[in-house]
């Protein structure tokens, strides 16, 4: 059963190391002027081609709820961290994101009323520690559109992981990732039509940055996400999601000359102890009965 958990655990890892990748993705290969059209072209097409494999409709209440949280975790999310990641070095982006695991444990207490363990709490706090490492010597003169809209796409996606969390225990990963991803695309597109017009054209270098977006940085993390949403607390899941900020800084310093020094290591490695710690299970004590009845054989 522990294998299990640090395998489930490991799935879900593979959702923020991409999205993590994702702001390096946005700032260097594509065009900062189309936010909304950014949404719908990354996450239609996953969609659609996680919609064939999943071969499932929605049913019922599914209908509104699939709105809803494409609204929340794909719509308002996609939108604000093109933003951000257009607006903000992808370090800093990526760590002002890891504001979820708070904001993740927080929604599950008031959404769930799953109080947190103290372990989650601890390595949540180790975890933002880190964080703040990592910020504090590298947020001057951050652009403030882009703090907001980091900040926003955090609140938004916490509270629609929460809510998937409650309402998808009994749909599958595949079907629950291609339903938001087609909702939330039908929620952006009339918008994204009204403001921007009609779709940028597209370069070699942007195209290919969309088909990574769509396919590793969604497809893929969105499945990986949902899938330890369904087998994982939220708190464990929003701790996971510390990861974010660790892939944003390293890929940051590799591909964008992003500075690196020992705030950032200290910081890195503050957060990945802070990932350990909330990820570890509670130690269950032996039931009294069990107990009872193994000193009664030794007498």
């Amino acid at each position: 059963m522990e294998d299990k958990r640090w395998m489930w655990i490991l799935v879900t890892a593979i959702a923020p190391v991409a999205w993590g990748s994702g702001y390096v993705v946005t700032r260097s290969l594509l065009p900062p002027e189309s936010p909304l059209w950014g949404g719908v072209l990354r996450a239609l097409p996953a969609g659609l081609i996680v919609l064939i494999l999943a071969r499932r409709l929605p049913r019922g209440s599914w209908w509104w709820r699939s709105l809803l949280l494409g609204a929340l975790n794909v719509g308002g999310f996609f939108v604000l961290v093109y933003v951000a990641g257009q607006r903000l070095p992808s370090s800093l982006a990526a760590t002002l994101m890891s504001a979820s695991a708070a904001c993740m444990l927080l929604f599950a207490w008031l959404l769930l009323h799953r109080r947190p363990r103290p372990a989650a709490v601890v390595g949540a706090t180790v975890g933002l520690v880190g964080v703040a490492v990592m910020l504090g010597f590298d947020a001057e003169g951050a652009d403030p559109w882009g703090v907001a809209a980091s900040l926003g796409a955090t609140v938004a996606s916490s509270i629609g992981f929460v809510l998937t969390a409650r309402w998808g225990s009994d749909v599958p990963a595949l079907s629950m990732t291609a339903w938001q991803l087609v909702a939330g695309s039908v929620v952006l597109l009339p918008a994204a039509l009204l403001v921007e017009g009609l779709p940028p054209m597209l370069t070699a270098s942007s195209a290919l940055g969309f088909a990574y977006l769509a396919l590793i940085a969604t497809a893929l993390a969105y499945a990986a996400w949902f899938s330890g949403l369904r087998r994982l607390s939220p708190g464990v899941v929003g701790v996971v999601g510390l990861l974010n900020p660790v892939t944003g800084v390293v890929l940051g310093v590799a591909v964008a000359g992003e500075a690196f020094g020992v705030p950032q290591v200290v910081g890195v490695g503050l957060v990945l102890a802070g990932i350990v710690l909330g990820a570890t299970p509670a130690r269950r004590a032996p039931r009294l009965g069990a107990t009872s009845l193994a000193v009664q054989s030794r007498t």
